[in-house]
């Protein structure tokens, strides 16, 4: 941790001593000039969160930053120049072979007992952090109707059943049109077939069909093949449009709004109890990125995770492209070899599910990811990774499967904010963590979610936004462990039922399913 300086002098945050690279801290970049401690002086300006040389770097040389070489100069490049995505080229992907097995496997951390919070506790053991009406849809075809029918379901209905929290169309673009006995086609039907068991939805299936739809309910869910709390049963509760019993668009409305008043009553009779910690399933994910999120959100997320785990709760990381060039950090933490394997095969399958589009890994930095200062995939990879913490991976999750044990687990996902988010709620999660460096309103109706800035100016801008300032730690106020055992206490407020800014404001985005198979 830096102390606390005059905004106005000169500042870097150097992250390894062998580094030959290091951001700008000051508010607004720096001019020309300007002179470090030490003596460093810039060459030109710096905008905030860049890179500047710490010494010479040669045409050729490896920029290194985290300890891990991000690129390698395409000039020379003296000292107190500034260094960006223009003079620093993208070195190639790790192969991924002769990756380090479980080689740095720490002893097991003194576990954190007696941490509890408020939570709804399903007939299956799982815990939701919120009550909820979720309505599953098998296409996008009924997603206007379901949308009618919630707006007067909150407006008639919610109120008379103060137990639940919310009513909730899990609405998305797939159902038809595609192929759907194609081998990837199993990602997006697993994924909405497990969101709907997530478990702030309290077992209480309810779907809506058009009915001549290739996603049909049976395909979505076999009989007999979850457990769906609806009275005793086993089958979710159905509501066809196409049915010969439709009369009518309001007769499709009365039908849904008739279907969800039972499971209402349902929802209701649940009551917050005391749970402990380990009940968590929190998901852990970043977006609009920046240089600072490797330095101040990132970590603190990491000691939090650290904490989490600690406290017999899950933690999921996912991103593949975001943690692909530091695989080798991964599979060398991997509980058991086949922890490691299953790692190296999911990043495989999205080499491959790249190749085929005709991009690489260096497709997903995006123009806010540099402004931000983050030259390429690689530095925005290192910055993405310790989100994890130190912790033993202890299991692997395809797109779209459901969690079956507790520990830190590597989900394989697609970076995207939106595809994640939702393959973390098929997953399991209660509860979400987001960091952000640029800033995004991103948030979910089915979870709450924590926002955590990366800067002071993001935080104070965004005051009612942002959850978490971990902006404090690059300017000196506080520590990484500061900010997160902050972090930790704030999951537990937000399980027992605490509003986080995105719920306050009610800015949910849409689900996004991850179809790898072809369209037709």
């Amino acid at each position: 941790m830096m102390p606390p300086t005059s905004a106005a002098t000169p500042r870097y945050i150097l992250m390894h001593d062998n580094d030959n690279v290091a951001i700008v801290v000051n508010d607004g970049g720096l001019p020309a000039g300007a002179v470090f401690d030490g003596g460093l002086t810039l060459l030109e300006a710096v905008p905030q969160g860049h890179k500047v040389a710490l010494r010479d770097v040669a045409k050729g040389e490896a920029v290194i930053r985290y300890n891990v070489t991000i690129g390698f100069a395409a000039d020379d490049l003296p000292a107190g120049s500034w260094l960006n995505e223009q003079n620093v080229q993208m070195p190639a992907a790790r192969e991924l072979v002769n990756l380090p097995i479980s080689t740095r496997l720490q002893p097991p951390a003194e576990p954190l007992e007696g941490y509890t919070f408020q939570g709804f506790r399903n007939p299956d053991g799982s815990v939701g952090t919120r009550n909820i009406l979720a309505i599953t849809t098998t296409v996008q075809c009924v997603s206007g109707v379901v949308e009618f029918a919630v707006k007067r379901i909150k407006e008639e209905l919610l109120p008379k059943y103060p137990n639940v929290d919310d009513v909730v169309g899990l609405e998305h673009t797939y159902g038809c049109g595609v192929a759907i006995d194609a081998p990837g086609a199993m990602i997006p039907i697993r994924t909405l077939r497990n969101i709907t068991l997530n478990p702030n939805f309290g077992g209480q299936a309810m779907v809506v069909s058009l009915g001549c739809e290739k996603l049909q309910p049976t395909r979505l869910f076999p009989k007999g093949s979850i457990p769906i709390q609806n009275g005793g049963g086993t089958e979710p509760a159905l509501v066809c449009l196409q049915d010969a019993q439709h009369v009518g668009f309001m007769s499709m409305i009365d039908s849904i709004m008739k279907q969800a008043e039972s499971n209402l009553v349902n929802l209701n009779q649940r009551q917050r109890e005391t749970v402990p910690a380990s009940e968590l399933v929190v998901g852990v994910q970043c977006g609009g990125s920046d240089a600072f999120s490797g330095v101040t959100a990132n970590p603190a997320v990491g000691f939090a995770t650290d904490l989490l785990v600690r406290a017999g709760a899950t933690v999921m990381f996912s991103e593949t492209t975001e943690v692909r060039d530091g695989i080798d950090q991964l599979t060398s933490r991997a509980a058991t070899p086949e922890v490691a394997d299953a790692m190296i095969r999911e990043m495989a399958w999205y080499d491959n599910y790249l190749q085929r589009g005709g991009v690489d890994r260096s497709a997903n930095t995006t123009p806010g990811n540099k402004k931000g200062g983050l030259s390429n995939i690689v530095e925005k990879a290192m910055g993405s990774i310790v989100k994890s913490g130190s912790s033993a991976i202890s299991g692997v999750l395809s797109p779209g499967e459901k969690l079956t044990q507790k520990g830190l687990i590597y989900a394989a996902t697609p970076a995207s904010d939106f595809i994640c988010g939702t393959l973390q709620l098929a997953a399991g999660m209660n509860v979400h963590i987001f960091t952000t460096g640029r800033g995004t309103p991103y948030g979910l109706a089915e979870v709450p979610v924590i926002k955590v800035a990366t800067r002071n100016d993001l935080a104070n801008r965004w005051h009612d936004l942002m959850d978490i300032n971990a902006g404090r730690i690059a300017s000196g106020e506080a520590t990484i462990a500061d900010v997160g055992w902050e972090m930790f206490q704030l999951v537990l407020d937000v399980a027992s039922g605490r509003e986080t800014w995105a719920e306050k404001w009610k800015l949910h985005n849409a689900l996004v399913l991850f179809n790898p198979a072809p369209v037709t």
